[in-house]
């Protein structure tokens, strides 16, 4: 299957359609616990959206905001289910990873849940590892941090 990629902003209407079902899944899968998710998953002010595209049809998004001065935090990840599998989430991340190491960034952090395990092995297949829940994530049974240190020129 042959992807294509563009970037964009918050705006776009494809990633804001992408972003609604992706909150939909986590409604279910987070259940009670979604509310405390969804304050940190604002999306009015990222400048840095992937979307991965089967001919005109959004089929992945992702995000990347700035978490520190040399680190960039992945957000917004979502693969449409019949694409998962297919590589279209390996391909987002590796073109957020780019545009995060050409604006300078040393690493990317994320956060995702225990209770999706896929999306655990996707990160882990892509080279991130576990750390230490960071920031908001303290304490937070259900999440698992992940970092991977970006190629240096």
């Amino acid at each position: 299957m042959t992807f294509s990629v563009k970037r964009t902003t918050s705006v776009d209407p494809d990633f804001i359609s992408l972003v609604k079902l992706l909150d939909a899944e986590l409604a279910q899968i987070d259940g009670e616990e979604h509310g405390f998710y969804a304050q940190y998953n604002k999306i009015d002010k990222i400048n840095h959206v992937i979307l991965v595209y089967d001919n005109d049809t959004p089929v992945a998004c992702g995000a990347i905001k700035m978490y520190a001065v040399d680190t960039m935090e992945v957000k917004r990840m979502f693969t449409q289910p019949n694409y998962r599998g297919k590589g279209a989430a390996s391909l987002l991340l590796q073109h957020l990873e780019k545009w995060a190491h050409e604006m300078n960034f040393l690493k990317c952090i994320l956060e995702t849940g225990k209770r999706q395990p896929d999306a655990v092995a996707l990160y882990q297949k892509n080279g991130y590892h576990i750390i230490p829940n960071y920031g908001q994530y303290q304490g937070i049974e259900n999440s698992v941090c992940f970092e991977k240190t970006l190629a240096q020129r």
